[in-house]
C-alpha cells in the first residue's frame, strides 16, 4: 500500500508542531571543509520549505560519513551556510543531536524556525537501532518526516526507530519522488525499457542485473565490470581488472538475457593504459582489441551516453541518473537539469531495484484510502487512451490528493468530457505511482473511460 506523504498533512497538522526531519545531507567535503557538491541539500530543500511555510518547527537531522565516535571532521556545521542560503533563514545549530542544551534549543525554536541537530552517527546507537536513542530523538518532537531515501535501506534509530514513538510517521517529498521515478520505472516503465548498469564489480551488480532482465528490452553494461563479461565472450582484455570466479555467472547473464530478447549492450569501445598511474600512456581501441600488458580503464568515446540522455530527455523520455559517478557525470557535463529525476540513493536505489523492501519506508505510516460513492450510472474519468471505452464496474483509482478534496458527496453526473471534474490536463505526478488518496468509486453501473491521466491500482 502506499504511504502517507507529507503532503496529505494539513496546515492545521504541522502550525506550531515539532517536526523531525530525517534528511540525507551526507555531501562530500574538501579538506578545507567546502561542500564540493551540494545535490543532497538541494534535494532536501523542498520538504523543508513546505513545513517552515505552514509554521512548523523544524528539527532537521542527517549522518555525514562513517565516524567512528564523535570526529570533528564530521561535523554538520559547515552545512549551515548554504542550507540558510537555500531556505532565506538562519538555521540554528545545535552542538549534539540529544541531551539538555538540544532541548533548550527545540524549546526556543519559533514557529517556521529550523534547527539542526549534530551528526546522528556520532552515537554508535544510531546505526544499531537502539531503542532508547530513537526515543531520545522522538522525544524532541511531535511528528516525523523521513526524506533521506540514501538511507532507507537501513533500519537505524533516526529513519526507523523513531517511528515507533512519533505519529504520524511520514514520508518527505524528496523521499515520495525518488520511490514514484524507481518504483514507477520498473513496475510500469514506457516501452521500450533501457536501463545502463555500471560499476566495478559484477559481484555487486547481479541483484540488479538480474532483476532489470525481468523487466526491460534494452540492458547497456558499463563500468569496470564490463572486462569481465568481455572475458566471458572470449575477448582479449590485457591487464584489465577481471573477476575470474564470476566468469560463468557473466556467461549465464548473458545467456538469458538472449532467452528473453533482452538486448544486453556492452561498450564497443574503451580507453585503456600501460599501468594504473598519472604519468600513463593511454589511448582509444576497439573493445576486442586491447593489447597485452594494457589495462581498460573505461567506457570510449563512441559509448559516451550523458548528452544523448540529456537530449533523448528533451523528446519526452523519461530519463533516471542514479550512483554517485552517475550522477557526478551528468552534473559535471551540465546536463543534469534535463534529466527527469536525479536519484540521491546509492544503495538504496540498488536494493529498490531489485525488488528488497526498504526499512526506512515500510515503518511510515500508510496512506488512507478515500472512499467516493459515485451517484449515477455513467461517469467520464480521465485515464490512458488505450483503455478508452472499456466498461468496468466497481473501480478503483489512483488520484492525487488536491484531485479528490471535497468530492466525497459531490454527484459525477457529466456526460461531456469538458463537464468532467477535473479533466483538465492533469498534475505530472499522476502519471506515475503516487502516495496520493485512493479514490474508490462504489457502486456505478458502468463506466465510460475517454479521457487519460489517472492509473489503475
Amino acid at each position: 500500500m502506499a504511504k502517507k506523504s507529507v503532503g496529505d498533512l494539513t496546515a492545521a497538522d504541522l502550525k506550531g508542531k515539532k517536526v523531525f526531519v530525517r534528511a540525507d545531507l551526507n555531501v562530500p567535503l574538501d579538506d578545507n571543509q567546502n561542500i564540493t557538491d551540494d545535490t543532497r541539500i538541494r534535494a532536501a530543500v523542498p520538504t523543508i520549505k513546505h513545513l517552515i511555510s505552514n509554521g512548523a518547527k523544524v528539527i532537521l537531522s542527517s549522518h555525514l560519513g562513517r565516524p567512528k565516535g564523535v570526529t570533528p571532521k564530521y561535523s554538520l556545521a559547515p552545512l549551515v551556510p548554504r542550507l540558510s542560503e537555500l531556505l532565506g533563514i538562519q538555521v540554528v545549530k545545535a552542538d549534539d543531536c540529544i541531551g539538555p542544551e538540544v532541548e533548550k534549543l527545540v524549546a526556543s525554536l519559533p514557529e517556521g524556525g529550523v534547527l539542526l541537530l549534530e551528526n546522528v552517527r556520532f552515537y554508535k546507537e544510531e546505526e544499531k537501532n537502539e531503542p532508547e536513542f530513537a526515543k531520545k530523538l522522538a522525544s524532541l518532537a511531535d511528528l516525523f518526516v523521513n526524506d533521506a531515501f540514501g538511507t532507507a535501506h537501513r533500519a537505524h534509530a533516526s529513519t526507523e526507530g523513531v517511528t515507533k514513538f512519533l505519529k504520524p510517521s511520514v514520508a518527505g517529498f524528496l523521499l515520495q519522488k525518488e520511490l514514484d521515478y524507481l518504483v514507477g520505472a520498473v513496475s510500469s516503465p514506457k516501452r521500450p525499457f533501457a536501463a545502463i548498469v555500471g560499476g566495478s564489480k559484477v559481484s555487486s551488480k547481479i541483484g540488479v542485473i538480474e532483476s532489470l532482465l525481468e523487466k526491460c528490452d534494452i540492458l547497456l553494461l558499463g563500468g569496470g565490470m564490463i572486462f569481465t563479461f568481455y572475458k566471458a565472450q572470449g575477448l582479449s582484455v590485457g591487464s584489465s581488472l577481471v573477476e575470474e570466479d564470476k566468469l560463468e555467472l557473466a556467461t549465464s547473464l548473458l545467456e538469458k538475457a538472449k532467452a528473453k530478447g533482452v538486448s544486453l549492450l556492452l561498450p564497443t569501445d574503451v580507453v585503456i593504459a600501460d599501468k594504473f598511474a598519472p604519468d600513463a600512456n593511454s589511448k582509444v581501441v576497439p573493445a576486442s582489441a586491447i593489447p597485452d600488458g594494457w589495462m581498460g580503464l573505461d567506457i570510449g568515446p563512441d559509448s559516451a551516453i550523458a548528452n544523448k540522455l540529456a537530449e533523448l530527455s528533451g523528446k519526452g523520455v523519461t530519463t533516471i541518473i542514479g550512483g554517485g559517478d552517475s550522477v557526478a557525470a551528468v552534473e559535471k557535463v551540465g546536463v543534469a537539469s534535463v534529466m527527469s529525476h536525479i536519484s540521491t540513493g546509492g544503495g538504496a536505489s540498488l536494493e529498490l531495484l531489485e525488488g528488497k523492501e526498504l526499512p526506512g519506508v515500510l515503518a511510515l505510516d500508510e496512506a488512507t484510502p478515500v472512499a467516493v460513492k459515485a451517484q449515477c450510472h455513467n461517469a467520464i474519468i480521465n485515464l490512458p487512451k488505450s483503455v478508452c471505452h472499456e466498461i468496468i464496474s466497481p473501480v478503483q483509482l489512483v488520484r492525487h490528493e488536491d484531485q479528490v478534496n471535497n468530492c466525497e458527496n459531490r454527484p459525477i453526473n457529466s456526460t461531456k468530457a469538458d463537464k468532467a471534474p477535473h479533466a483538465s490536463q492533469p498534475p505530472r505526478s499522476m502519471a506515475r505511482p503516487t502516495f496520493g488518496k485512493r479514490c474508490l468509486v462504489s457502486e456505478p453501473a458502468s463506466l465510460r473511460i475517454v479521457a487519460r491521466g489517472l492509473s489503475w491500482v
